[in-house]
């Protein structure tokens, strides 16, 4: 049961003010598929999905023996795929359906990737937005603003494998970590943004990307805080932001949020300490962040499912694969503030109330 945390007494000894007493709260258990750090550009995958489930362990551990007796596999821990194989499809639709485990009690954030580089080029360089600024860095990638102009125009404008190039160099100029990123210079990048831009495609996109031509000064500049400053969060990482909504969501009536995540090396101490930084409240509460193994625990194997499942059917969506039947069930656990830019695929995913009232009608 949520409750909500109180305000801060307004006679406080001294004039300082107390912390507000601790919200009941809630345990977020969560996972991740897809992830491949800052690589948002010719990767393995094009989408990234971080699901959260706030189930008791004891109800999970019931739904994985379910799933044990129906797909009656030898494998020891059950991983996405298998709920995916089409001889299992009834198994996969009972466990996303109204009579499965998750109504209620899981939400998936996606992340398309190309879109959520095409706003970090819009934040970083166009916006202007400091990396240091970790509330800033995690709100997310939306479709409304620049950032979806550019993503729409930018392959009609110049042409779509020369904006996938442009934004593959990008994402190798902001991508830092020590083992390379001292080494890459921001001379291609901007030898092809200049390129692209004496090609004067009309509209916002071309205006935009004469800012970006211009910001070699700032590009550089960030590269340099980011190389410097290992508690910066991450120019181009998916993950915070993700985790940073879903602790918003869950903990949106106050709730203290703690999150159990499967074991993950990219959140380190310092992105963690970021995290703080932006979960607390009023806008949010994380009070505590902990790492278990997913093998061992039922709760973070539930959104290993959830993940996979809905990273692998918005990767199909966006290569224009139909699955009516799975989107139905999937749609109510997608969150709508998932940084998503294709329309078309949108459509399929989106859980938003427009979309339901038009299934509700049909």
């Amino acid at each position: 049961m949520r409750g909500r945390s109180p305000g801060v007494p307004a006679d406080a000894p001294g004039g300082v003010p107390r912390d507000p007493a601790p919200a009941p709260g809630l345990e977020l258990v969560c996972d991740e598929s897809g992830y491949e750090g800052e690589n948002l550009v010719g990767g393995i995958t094009d989408v990234f999905a971080h699901a959260g489930v706030v189930i008791p362990v004891a109800d999970a551990a019931d739904c994985i023996r379910e799933l044990r007796g129906r797909i009656r596999s030898p494998a020891t821990v059950y991983k996405a795929n298998h709920l995916q194989r089409e001889k299992h499809r009834g198994t996969l639709l009972w466990f996303l359906g109204p009579d499965g485990p998750l109504p209620g009690r899981a939400r998936v954030h996606l992340t398309e990737k190309a879109f959520f580089a095409v706003a970090r080029v819009v934040d970083l360089l166009v916006a202007g937005t400091d990396p240091a600024d970790a509330a800033a860095m995690l709100r997310g990638a939306h479709p409304r603003g620049p950032a979806g102009v550019l993503y729409r125009e930018g392959p009609a404008g110049y042409g779509r494998e020369r904006w996938q190039a442009f934004l593959a160099s990008f994402n190798e100029l902001m991508w830092i970590n020590t083992r390379r990123g001292a080494e890459t210079s921001a001379d291609g990048f901007f030898l092809l943004a200049d390129a692209l831009h004496r090609e004067g495609a009309p509209g916002e996109a071309g205006r935009m990307l004469g800012l970006v031509r211009q910001a070699r000064p700032r590009a550089e500049a960030l590269r340099a805080a980011l190389l410097a400053d290992p508690r910066t969060v991450p120019a181009l990482d998916s993950l915070l932001p993700a985790l940073a909504a879903g602790v918003g969501y869950w903990g949106r009536d106050g709730a203290a949020v703690t999150v159990v995540h499967d074991r993950q090396t990219a959140l380190t101490e310092e992105r963690v300490a970021r995290l703080y930084e932006v979960c607390r409240p009023p806008r949010a509460h994380l009070r505590a962040l902990r790492f278990v193994d997913a093998e061992t625990d039922p709760r973070a194997q539930l959104a290993d499912f959830l993940a996979g499942i809905a990273r692998k059917r918005a990767s199909d969506a966006l290569a224009g694969l139909a699955d009516p039947e799975l989107d139905e069930l999937l749609r109510p656990y997608v969150a709508p503030d998932s940084a998503w830019g294709d329309e078309r695929s949108w459509a399929l995913l989106d859980p938003g109330p427009a979309r339901q009232a038009g299934l509700t009608s049909a």
